[in-house]
């Protein structure tokens, strides 16, 4: 008989928290009061490229279905793809994949993308692009707030655009707590300004990562000027899709992931025509084109600017 290989200790198969590389930032409680962390915490962290993901929480018939009897507290973490550090002194997110969802149910009535924007002091607003072609085609405009007696912990604050296929509105709602959580796993690679002259770093060091499969985020400084809003310099972080090195004429470039443009400011919330979506190419000459989609018609066009950028690697 052959011999049985011997025993092992059995795989401890528990979720390891600390090597997700998560770590909470900021915690506010319903009343947007600090419970742990610092706003510096968290601009510092998104100026490094980080990922964010928010957990709030908050009671089902409250939030999800008022006529419900069912009270219990649900858990939300969601993830923002896109994130703003606004004149190096406040942070925000912008959910760019996100559909509306009625959970525990299923999808919501129609097809459309959320554009939920997340401020660093708890604030929040939506952006509703709506993808089937049957919104009405009103005018940009600004409307009243309205109030929400079924939702007592929904505040709106401002609402904008509501007959158009692009309404938005600016509010708060009291969720049981907020937790912004970081991923400082990126590395800044490479640095650089609008006209393609190196700031600190190496395009080497942004290129041989890039040859060993790392994942490319790119900050764009700048990149919502022309959107309005109060001025304020601003970096935008949008994780990428496919690259592409010229070894030869040591180009490289790369295609983003979808993401929305909002006109910045402290804080950061929609109005009518200060914010749009689209994808990005990018260059490290400076170049970026911008395939932008017009919220309220759908429509595509090309916009080519040149900005200064930061390249994440990981």
């Amino acid at each position: 008989m052959k011999d049985c290989p011997p025993k092992t200790a059995a795989r401890d198969t528990a979720w390891n928290f600390q090597a997700t590389e998560w770590k909470s930032a900021l915690e506010l409680n319903a009343e947007r009061q600090i419970i742990s962390g610092s706003p510096v915490d968290l601009q510092r962290s998104i100026g490094a490229g980080a990922d964010l993901r928010i957990f709030t929480a908050f009671r089902h018939n409250e939030h999800l279905e008022p006529t419900s009897k069912n009270s219990e507290v649900v858990d939300e973490v969601s993830e923002f793809r896109t994130t703003y550090l606004i004149d190096d002194r406040w942070a925000a997110g912008i959910m760019t994949t996100r559909m509306p969802i009625e959970p525990p149910f299923g999808f919501g009535p129609r097809p459309s993308m959320s554009y939920f924007l997340y401020n660093e002091d708890g604030g929040q607003s939506i952006a509703r692009l709506y993808l089937d072609g049957a919104s009405e085609s009103g005018e940009p405009a600004a409307h009243p707030a309205q109030e929400h007696p079924d939702m007592p912990k929904y505040l709106e604050a401002s609402r904008w655009d509501d007959a158009t296929n692009a309404p938005s509105s600016n509010f708060y709602y009291a969720f049981e707590k907020f937790r912004f959580f970081t991923n400082r796993s990126w590395k800044e690679a490479y640095v650089h300004e609008s006209d393609g002259r190196p700031r600190r770093g190496s395009l080497s060091a942004l290129t041989d990562a890039f040859k060993q499969g790392a994942e490319i985020k790119v900050g764009l400084e700048g990149l919502c000027a022309d959107l309005g809003g109060e001025g304020l310099p601003h970096v935008v972080f949008v994780p990428c899709g496919p690259g592409y090195h010229h070894t030869e004429s040591k180009m490289f470039s790369v295609g983003t992931h979808p993401t929305v443009r909002v006109a910045p400011s402290i804080p950061m919330k929609y109005e009518s025509q200060n914010w749009d979506c689209g994808s990005l190419f990018v260059r490290t000459d400076g170049f970026v084109q911008y395939w932008r989609c017009d919220p309220y018609t759908l429509e595509y066009s090309k916009r080519n600017m040149q900005l200064a950028l930061r390249w994440f690697v990981r």
